[in-house]
């Protein structure tokens, strides 16, 4: 099966894809994009986190026929060019990265938060981000970035 994607703004061609691949699979394997990481395969951890026609969604849950004709925004499509996300860039000056398997998933739940609330709360921070597990941080750093980030945007939107 041949699967046509608008990836990161770019229409994107998979060729001789089976049935049951996932999204993400297609998205590393087969377009050569490994920010989507691959842990769980199940959608518990959230470290695949793309956006599919803007919504978040767990690339390993979506079968990629089902991406056919529509649009896919990976972490790596957060920056601009070679300037990164302010969310990308408050990840690694709050030492929010550990060791970066949770990271595409976490910063992607946490550009989408931002985007729908502006400044959320702690509150909404920890609800956004339930979705997504990490083991090498107590969160905190986690946390703090995505307040960081938030601030960030509302500065330069002024």
């Amino acid at each position: 099966m041949r699967v046509n994607v608008t990836v990161n703004g770019e229409h994107r061609q998979a060729d001789n894809v089976w049935e049951g691949e996932s999204l993400l699979y297609v998205l590393r394997e087969r377009l050569g994009l490994p920010g989507s990481k691959n842990a769980c395969e199940q959608g518990e951890c959230g470290s695949c986190t793309v956006y599919l026609d803007g919504v978040p969604a767990c690339a390993c849950l979506v079968a990629a026929g089902q991406a056919e004709g529509r649009e896919v925004r990976t972490v790596e499509g957060l920056a601009e060019g070679d300037e990164l996300d302010p969310v990308q860039e408050s990840f690694v000056e709050c030492g929010a990265v550990q060791c970066g398997f949770c990271t595409p998933g976490l910063l992607v739940a946490a550009h989408d938060l931002i985007e729908r609330t502006g400044q959320p709360s702690d509150t909404e921070i920890r609800e956004a981000l339930a979705g997504n597990l990490c083991r090498c941080t107590g969160y905190e750093k986690i946390l703090d970035a995505v307040k960081h980030a938030a601030a960030r945007k509302a500065e330069v939107s002024r």
